[in-house]
């Protein structure tokens, strides 16, 4: 009995100074912010798409083999991972940072704007970090660099992973977290947890949000592809008109959502994004192509609504004489946020930034590749605060306004690094 009270009150302990900020970390995150600025601000003038972050790629390879890492270039094609061993023998825990940019041609008005243009599926783009992850990639650098310097702390081992492709390879390739995975970068050493970050402009510098369980929505890219019989516009009688057989597709798919969904429960979405039809105001044409999106939070759901979607396609288009297909393409899993981690690890997070800057949120529906990660370890992915204090309403991320308030950086740099001493050292 006695043995268990103490190993309880060690426990208890272990758990209060791990809330703790290593004061090491607090001051050398704070002495490198103008680097990790300086970083971000580079990557920002020189965004590369993904697949193609050539020379973002070299840049982070340079700063982790400086630092003296085991660094693996090439991952996944463009991918870079760094292994930090700290001084003490014990469990692997990833960082992750996704590195590539977007096709959005930068409005905003800052002095590093990018300028950066290039071909992207056939047509001339302006290219920008239209969501990010120049700061998240800056942030981990800052992270690799703080830890190097106070590896003698760590009980276990660190493994830096820098992401490509994580806005989806180009049409024909493969890449993104499920290529990583798949070419063993959670292996050699097996990694047993891993933690993210998304840097958010709406949410105010200084804030962190975060969610247990599902956070981000599973994403599939759908396909319809509908066949009519083509005939004159002014007789629709003698033809099967594919393009009323689109409308009524769409019409049906929102039934899903509304009245078969438990909505209560998860949101979900079926949008069609995109018809494509017809050649001429007279004539009703053979064909008609939707293409759109689903997303989902829950698997049960996700697995229905896929499911009823591939009833209801061929159904309503035979019910109007023609007929329909449908293809589906997973893009991300559901972002789902390890409950018993995300316990573990709130009161390092709620510490450094203070608890009441750290706030439970609702899920997005948006997607996010790192849930491949999380579904083969652990993970826990949260939001990082880069809105301005003097900015009303912040442009949305994937936009030509899209901007970061850089002042944020600082403290994503310390949680990453205290959540991964913290970790390590309470196994």
């Amino acid at each position: 009995m006695k043995n268990n009270i103490l190993i309880a009150f060690l426990l208890v302990c272990s758990i209060l100074q791990a809330q703790k900020i290593d004061p090491d970390v607090k001051s050398m995150s704070e002495n490198i912010e103008s680097k990790v600025i300086e970083w971000r601000r580079d990557f920002h003038q020189n965004p590369e798409l993904s697949n193609r972050e050539f020379e973002t790629a070299k840049k982070i390879a340079k700063h982790l083999k400086d630092l003296g890492f085991e660094v693996t270039e090439n991952v996944a094609k463009t991918g870079v991972v760094g292994i930090l061993k700290g001084g003490k023998e014990g469990k692997v825990v990833a960082l992750r940072a996704d590195i590539d940019a977007l096709p959005v041609t930068e409005r905003a008005d800052v002095p590093f704007k990018s300028t950066v243009k290039t071909t992207f599926l056939g047509s001339e783009v302006g290219v920008s970090h239209a969501c990010g992850h120049d700061t998240h990639t800056a942030i981990l650098m800052g992270v690799a660099e703080v830890l190097s310097k106070n590896k003698e702390k760590i009980s276990g081992t660190v493994k830096f992973i820098f992401q490509p492709a994580e806005e989806g390879p180009p049409p024909g390739e493969e890449g993104g977290a499920k290529l990583m995975i798949k070419e063993g970068v959670l292996k050699n050493p097996d990694v047993d947890a891993i933690f993210g970050l998304h840097i958010n402009s709406g949410t105010p510098v200084g804030m962190i949000r975060y969610k247990p369980g599902g956070t981000m929505a599973a994403v599939e890219r759908f396909v319809i592809d509908v066949k009519g019989k083509q005939t004159h516009g002014s007789a629709p009688w003698t033809g099967v008109d594919p393009i009323l057989i689109s409308a009524k597709i769409i019409d049906g798919l929102q039934t899903i959502i509304s009245r078969e969904s438990p909505l209560v429960d998860e949101a979900a979405v079926i949008t069609v994004g995109k018809i494509t039809s017809g050649v001429r105001f007279n004539i009703i044409p053979e064909s008609a192509e939707m293409i759109g999106t689903v997303r989902t939070l829950d698997p049960k759901m996700r697995e229905m609504i896929i499911r009823r979607m591939n009833e209801m396609v061929p159904a309503i288009a035979k019910a109007y004489g023609g007929e329909a297909t449908i293809k589906f393409q997973n893009n991300t899993s559901i972002t789902y946020n390890d409950p018993t981690l995300v316990k573990q690890m709130l009161p390092t997070i709620q510490e450094i930034a203070g608890k009441e800057n750290v706030v439970l949120s609702k899920a997005t529906t948006g997607g996010e590749d790192f849930s491949y990660f999380q579904e083969v370890v652990p993970g826990f992915y949260f939001f990082l605060g880069g809105k301005s204090p003097n900015t009303e309403k912040a442009a949305s991320h994937h936009t030509p306004d899209f901007y970061i308030d850089e002042s944020g950086l600082v403290l994503g740099v310390k949680v990453m690094s205290q959540l991964a001493l913290d970790y390590l050292n309470a196994q």
